[in-house]
């Protein structure tokens, strides 16, 4: 299996700009529980416009149409549609209600489970779109020491790729605008830098970088699984499990794909690392260390989503998770950090679609945090769609700043 850029690299340190119009926000929460519906996609209907909520269930769009219709829609749950105006401007709650799947709809799941990835894999060059498509998106990445805040960096880009029976050769992502946070106490100068950065949601997309997983050779070691049918935005999905079924040289994957019942399209991939041998995983997750650093795993997870609109699905969300812990010869105890990075497409561009020049890209090689500047700007994100911090994250951005001041 080719090694994409999954990448923790542990270092010491010493769209367009909207006319706006209308900016909804609000809190989506189980009609039921009253739980926050983290990563719940919010899109304007009949537009490529679209963010997700945060962790804590909260969202803000801004769109330069009046009016509007919002749909709200995430794994498990029926999708609420909702008519805006430009007078709506007030925090609202969305409720999502739990979907539940027919019992006549379960009998058509039936079927090999490794079948239905193999139809999905053959259908991609007409499930997904055809020609060259450029995308604005938002991505941040964040770090933690235990519990605190220690970095954070944020952009907006561009992402090229070209049609879907093309490789990822000549696919993409350009810098539009991004900043960045640091810790500048002593004691959080061991810090993680995420290699790849907005790079990742080329290399992640499975669909289209079939060199990852979805290919005969390394499918060929995992158990396939059929598991009971879950509802996407009102879309019934085939859901299937993986599990390594033989020992291999490098660590692989636990995970689910969905499969869309009608268009047998792939909509949700959700994958994390085998860590029952740690020497594998971490030969796949660290580049380097310093000297004198023991580097344990914990986890690695990817989250990777797509969008049906329009007879085209198009990836839309992703994330990835890293947990590990370190340590250092004659401490007695280990230090856990997270690290996380997301991207989510805020909108499609509907003018001429060229190439960004490979002198423009980001390279995979690069980590976003050297890409960037500080943090200034207390309206830096003003015009722009993004995903919006959570309190804690709010908070910690609010004491970085004023410790870098």
């Amino acid at each position: 299996m080719k090694r994409i850029a999954l990448f923790l690299v542990i270092m010491v340190f010493a769209h367009h700009v909207l006319a706006q119009k209308i900016m909804l926000s609000g809190t989506v929460v189980n009609d039921q529980t009253g739980e926050h519906i983290a990563q719940a996609s919010v899109a304007v209907d009949g537009t490529t416009v679209a963010v997700v909520t945060n962790d804590d269930g909260f969202f803000t769009l801004k769109t330069n149409q009046s009016p509007i219709e919002v749909v709200v829609s995430h794994i498990g749950y029926r999708p609420q549609r909702l008519k805006v105006t430009e007078e709506q401007t007030e925090k609202m709650t969305i409720r999502l209600k739990p979907a539940t799947v027919q019992l006549q709809e379960i009998t058509v799941l039936a079927r090999d489970p490794r079948e239905l990835v193999d139809i999905a894999i053959r259908k991609i060059p007409e499930n997904y779109s055809r020609q060259p498509e450029l995308y604005n998106c938002f991505y941040r990445e964040t770090a933690m020491k235990r519990q605190h805040y220690i970095y954070v960096a944020e952009g907006v880009v561009d992402m090229y790729k070209t049609a879907y029976d093309r490789s990822t050769a000549r696919d993409r992502v350009a810098i539009r605008k991004g900043r960045r946070l640091l810790s500048p106490k002593k004691s959080d100068t061991l810090s993680v830098k995420v290699m790849g950065g907005p790079v990742q949601p080329i290399q992640l997309d499975i669909v289209k970088n079939l060199d990852f997983l979805l290919n005969p050779e390394e499918l060929a070691y995992y158990d396939f699984k059929l598991l009971p049918s879950e509802m996407i935005a009102d879309r019934m999905q085939y859901v299937v499990s993986i599990e390594p079924k033989v020992v291999m040289p490098y660590a692989l994957f636990f995970g689910k794909f969905y499969i869309d019942y009608e268009t047998m399209a792939f909509t949700r991939a959700e994958l994390t690392l085998d860590m029952s041998d740690r020497q594998k995983a971490t030969n796949y997750m660290l580049v380097r260390k310093p000297a004198g650093v023991r580097f344990r795993p914990k986890e690695l997870s990817c989250l990777i989503d797509y969008r049906y609109e329009d007879g085209v699905t198009r990836i839309s969300y992703i994330r990835n998770t890293f947990r590990f812990n370190c340590d250092w010869k004659r401490r007695l105890f280990a230090t856990s950090f997270s690290a996380f990075c997301e991207m989510v497409v805020t909108n499609k561009s509907n003018e001429a679609v060229r190439p960004i020049p490979g002198r423009s890209s980001f390279d995979s090689r690069d980590a976003f945090f050297d890409c960037v500047d500080y943090f200034r700007d207390a309206n830096f994100w003003e015009d722009y769609n993004i995903i919006e911090p959570t309190v804690s994250l709010d908070q910690a951005i609010g004491k970085l700043m004023k410790k870098y001041q």
